[in-house]
């Protein structure tokens, strides 16, 4: 991923920055396509992985649509150039604004997730005259088996309606005057690396959609989410993610009518491989147990291991001895948690040495923090490389 001459070209910006692969991330986007859209498939991008608005235009050019969670990121979308019936919002916690800027736009689904928000909804769009899309995100207590921070779609998270409150929302539809029930939502957690979860997920979802069916609602939209994982050990080996498997397994499991479209929201599958930190060694300290590389980022750039205990990929780019050492890696903040790997070994660093912290191209730049007063980093594309 790295040639000489790109690494070269590093030295001329300021570190750390987040460097993207744009390369990777088209042939990705290209897999996606092949697998996915050209069956029929909806795919929204999720942009709480990633809402550069650089990344954007070449997930929009390839025909997808925008997952958000803010009011913020359906601007993003919006300014980005996504059309507004591609653009669906979801989000436990929407404000009236965040709302009436969907309604506005007339956007093409709310994932709806709790029984108030529904009322909320069908309240402000009749304010407005207009009548709300709305898919119920329902919790399907399937375990992705991830992170506990991560997961979403257990009983005991907040997230999506559980299947309980269906009855008293049977009840109510008839009531909410300007709402379109279009679809069922779920989303079962994030870095998903097993298709188990997924297989699972069908099974809860065919049996969702008949119990509609029986209550005779004929749903249009059957949305999945995302969730779908990435190898951060090996981000050269398995750039891509398995496409082919993942969409193959809810063709063979998820049983749709004719008429019913099936929908993904994928995020850190898309742009997750397309993504490094790009850093700096500034001082090597050697402890009494342990040997200590300090970079120039911190986790005010990179959050995930210190919130997840995230193991990403390091690489060093500018080796200059032979011999090895073992280092902890650990960022300027001030916080021992501010550690990105330990007892990795590596040629013996130096000051000015730079590394690239792999996978970053999700839930990387958009979490970065001012912490500890720190300047903000640039972005730097490949194309404004070559």
């Amino acid at each position: 991923m790295f040639s000489e001459t790109r690494i070269s070209q590093f030295r001329d910006h300021t570190t750390p920055f987040y460097f993207y692969d744009l390369d990777v991330l088209k042939q990705t986007l290209q897999q996606i396509d092949k697998h996915g859209i050209r069956k029929g498939y909806h795919v929204h991008f999720a942009l709480k992985a990633n809402h550069q608005p650089r990344i954007l235009e070449e997930i929009r050019k390839a025909g997808l649509g925008a997952d958000c969670v803010s009011g913020g990121e359906v601007q993003r979308a919006l300014d980005c150039g996504f059309e507004p019936h591609q653009i669906a919002f979801a989000g436990v916690g929407k404000r009236d604004s965040e709302i009436n800027l969907g309604l506005e736009h007339d956007i093409f689904c709310f994932n709806c997730e709790s029984v108030q928000e529904l009322q909320v909804i069908n309240e402000l769009a009749e304010a407005k005259d207009c009548t709300a899309r709305v898919a119920l995100r329902i919790n399907p207590n399937v375990d992705a088996k991830t992170h506990k921070y991560i997961t979403t779609g257990l009983d005991e998270n907040k997230f999506g309606i559980n299947e309980e409150d269906l009855p008293l929302i049977f009840e109510l539809l008839p009531t909410l005057k300007h709402i379109d029930l279009i679809g069922i939502h779920f989303h079962i957690g994030s870095q998903i690396e097993e298709l188990k979860p997924f297989r699972e997920l069908c099974d809860r979802a065919n049996s969702l959609n008949q119990v509609f069916s029986d209550k005779g609602i004929q749903l249009k939209v059957i949305n999945v989410g995302g969730g779908y994982g990435i190898n951060y050990a090996d981000p050269d080996g398995n750039a891509i993610p398995d496409f082919e498997h993942f969409f193959g397994l809810f063709d063979e499991h998820l049983n749709l009518r004719d008429d019913q479209e099936l929908h993904f929201e994928l995020g850190r599958s898309v742009t997750g491989q397309c993504g490094s930190l790009i850093t700096e060694v500034l001082y090597t300290k050697h402890g009494r147990q342990k040997n200590f590389a300090i970079i120039d980022a911190g986790m005010t750039e990179l959050i995930r291991p210190a919130l997840y205990q995230a193991k990403h990929s390091i690489q060093l780019l500018t080796p200059i001895s032979t011999e090895t050492d073992t280092y902890d890696v650990v960022g300027p903040i001030c916080e021992s948690s501010d550690t990105f790997r330990t007892d990795l070994e590596f040629p013996k660093l130096e000051r000015g040495n730079l590394l690239a912290i792999r996978s970053c191209g999700a839930y990387g730049e958009v979490m970065k923090s001012q912490y500890n007063l720190r300047q903000g980093i640039d972005s730097v594309f490949s194309v404004d490389l070559d």
